[in-house]
């Protein structure tokens, strides 16, 4: 068995109007669904990825409106990588990113900046076979758009402690010392550790967990899996648009295996994803109550339209 990937990356905001216009606005994703976090229905939980939807390019935020910065640390994702095509795209990336005041850092074949709540973020020059995941914008060519995730980066204070985790009971490839890539039939991305220099605090600008992906029919084996690697993953979770297990590898990042499907599409056609609030059966009968406590969003697409 091989996970296929990185599934989706879970973040925090404390202010979704304005990530909503800087991942779908700026980075040129698309808002795929606009629903609730099913452990605390009162928040939301905000989907950006390619145009349809497709695990390996899918970044979510769950908003506590308000929450105070948080800060990377040991045991915490700290750079979410993607994959462009060329300088090229990395040149229309700075200038584009520039224009809207964020602050960068540029070397040959990387771009380096963070979103508002400051976030860190990167994109890669990459050349892989992997079907480029792309979401449609008018401002942004497809051929210098963003890709999918190439990876992330984690901090550790030891991480030749997750090595074994890893390379044994997730069949992820080590990479060097410090590397490793999880990649299936189709897809892969790299899973990266940077020395940590101090403990993190979980809050806006940070990341909650890394999902990875698993076919439906390999997912209750990877929970044994997990468990033989001596973790303590969670009972299995329908979530309606993926089933999910969760547990801490050893260096404490908190990590997903998440299924490829059902998908965003079970209950919105392709073409109206994320216009509304969409809540699993198990929730709809709460809308009336939770719809009121939801931030208002802007229309992520009307500002494509206006500017």
């Amino acid at each position: 068995m091989r996970l296929e990937g990185i599934h989706h990356i879970t973040a925090i905001t404390g202010d979704a109007p304005k990530n909503v216009n800087f991942y779908a606005g700026v980075l040129g994703l698309r808002l795929v669904k606009k629903t609730v976090n099913q452990d605390d229905p009162t928040v939301y939980h905000l989907f950006y990825a390619d145009e349809v939807g497709s695990p390996g390019s899918d970044i979510t935020f769950f908003e506590y409106p308000g929450a105070r910065r948080g800060r990377a640390g040991a045991g915490m994702v700290h750079r979410i990588v993607w994959r462009v095509a060329s300088e090229d795209a990395l040149t229309f990336w700075e200038e584009r990113l520039r224009g809207e005041g964020v602050d960068l850092a540029r070397q040959p074949g990387r771009l380096r900046f963070s979103d508002p709540e400051g976030l860190g973020l990167e994109l890669a020059v990459v050349e892989k076979d992997d079907e480029p995941l792309i979401g449609q914008h008018p401002e942004i060519p497809a051929e210098l758009a963003l890709q999918g995730f190439d990876g992330v980066r984690a901090l550790s204070f030891d991480p030749a402690a997750s090595r074994e985790f890893l390379s044994g009971a997730l069949a992820f490839e080590p990479m060097g010392e410090t590397s490793y890539e999880a990649r299936g039939e189709k897809r892969g991305s790299l899973y990266v550790y940077d020395e940590a220099r101090e403990r993190g605090i979980q809050g806006a600008g940070t990341v909650h967990h890394v999902a990875w992906a698993s076919p439906p029919e390999e997912h209750e084996a990877w929970r044994q899996r997990a468990i033989e690697g001596g973790a303590s993953p969670t009972p299995i979770i329908d979530r309606f648009y993926f089933r999910s297990i969760y547990f801490r590898e050893p260096s404490g990042v908190l990590f997903e295996i998440a299924t490829i499907g059902p998908g965003f599409t079970i209950d919105e056609p392709l073409e109206h994803l994320g216009e509304r609030l969409s809540l699993p059966p198990a929730f709809e009968h709460l809308r009336e109550q939770v719809e009121p406590l939801l931030t208002p969003l802007p229309d992520p697409r009307a500002r494509e339209s206006v500017r």
